[in-house]
């Protein structure tokens, strides 16, 4: 995952800013969950499925500047938390699909757990099946089960996280740069699946706000 994803890139005042009031955080928390709350409650009551299409082409479509406006500074464990975390998923292999197959690839192989069959892409994934599951989860959030989804994805990011470890080890007599940067990238996936699982079981408790 590209290190420019932990800080969104900034644009020129648009209708996301002028709702969000840059000079308030806590105008900004309250914003951000009042807008991923009355996304999800609007994609989930319609029926016909096209707010949810909506929602999933919406980063590759427009980005993801404007999200992050919303989203990116809110509690990792909370609603809009896990939802721009979802959205940084997509994102990332939309622009790297090879090295997102790859590191999955290798983590399935390496990572002896449930994960492969709870992420549910097929064997082998490729680059095409992998931005297929990811979109995928993303139609279950705004679709399906909420929890399921998450869980899912968590365990997407635990099999990348397991790629990118082996793959640092790897480099790591060679080219040392490239092993620092997959040492990374594999703590940052760790903590989405942790922070995505932690926000599956407060779905479930009905805490997730």
């Amino acid at each position: 995952m590209p290190e420019q994803f932990h800080r969104p890139v900034r644009r020129p005042p648009s209708a996301f800013d002028n709702l969000v009031g840059a000079a308030d955080p806590a105008e900004q928390s309250r914003v951000a969950h009042a807008t991923a709350s009355a996304l999800l409650e609007r994609a989930r009551s319609d029926v016909s499925g096209a707010t949810t299409e909506r929602l999933v082409a919406f980063a590759a479509e427009h980005g993801i500047d404007e999200i992050a406006e919303l989203w990116s500074q809110a509690p990792a464990r909370s609603l809009p938390g896990a939802l721009w975390r979802l959205y940084l998923l997509q994102v990332a292999i939309r622009r790297d699909s090879a090295t997102a197959a790859l590191l999955y690839e290798r983590g399935r192989v390496e990572l002896r757990s449930a994960d492969a069959v709870i992420a549910g892409a097929p064997t082998p994934a490729g680059p095409e099946e992998l931005a297929a599951l990811v979109d995928t989860i993303l139609r279950g959030v705004f679709q399906g089960d909420f929890a399921v989804a998450l869980e899912r994805a968590a365990a997407y990011c635990r099999l990348q996280a397991s790629g990118a470890t082996h793959t640092a080890d790897d480099y790591e007599p060679t080219e040392p740069d490239r092993a620092s940067h997959l040492t990374r990238r594999a703590l940052r996936l760790s903590g989405y699946a942790d922070d995505l699982s932690a926000s599956a079981a407060a779905w479930r408790r009905g805490a997730l706000v």
